[in-house]
């Protein structure tokens, strides 16, 4: 995969979550923005690709796991890893079967953080990188028959 910085977006009502994760992540050479509220960071997926999210659970506006399921079905590609500082087994399930890739729970030790999350990321590598496989793959299989086909004029 290409040197291109990893973009990351935290979503969390609180500000010295985002704080933190942001100073924590940008150590790690991360390119980090945040939102506060489901509505922010719908607006900011509409205006760009994010590697991961970062969902807190419990937002102002709406539940995680509703901000989850929309940017599952606008963004698949997106690995999404959900936060929560009220675990609870309804939840780590609902997540996981709604697209959360991880479910984290709050207080997180900044360097679980970032073992999460860069597993996460070679996961997303990998996928990319099969289907970049298969595309060629199939380009160079569809170039064989081709030129059996006319290769014999």
């Amino acid at each position: 995969m290409s040197d291109e910085k990893k973009k990351i977006l935290i979503v969390d009502d609180e500000e010295s979550i985002r704080k933190v994760f942001r100073w924590v992540l940008e150590a790690q050479g991360y390119e980090v923005e945040t939102a506060e509220t489901g509505l922010q960071a719908i607006e900011k997926f509409q205006k760009r690709f994010y590697n991961l999210a970062l969902i807190d659970i419990r937002l102002p506006d709406m539940e995680g796991t509703v901000l989850l399921s929309k940017l599952h079905r606008c963004s698949p590609k997106t690995m999404k890893i959900m936060v929560t500082g009220y675990p609870s087994l309804e939840n780590a399930v609902k997540s996981l079967n709604i697209g959360a890739d991880a479910y984290v729970i709050k207080p997180v030790e900044p360097s679980e953080l970032v073992k999460t999350i860069k597993v996460k990321l070679k996961e997303q590598e990998a996928v990319e990188s099969m289907t970049q496989d298969k595309i060629d793959d199939w380009i160079s299989t569809r170039l064989q028959k081709l030129e059996g086909r006319y290769g014999t004029y």
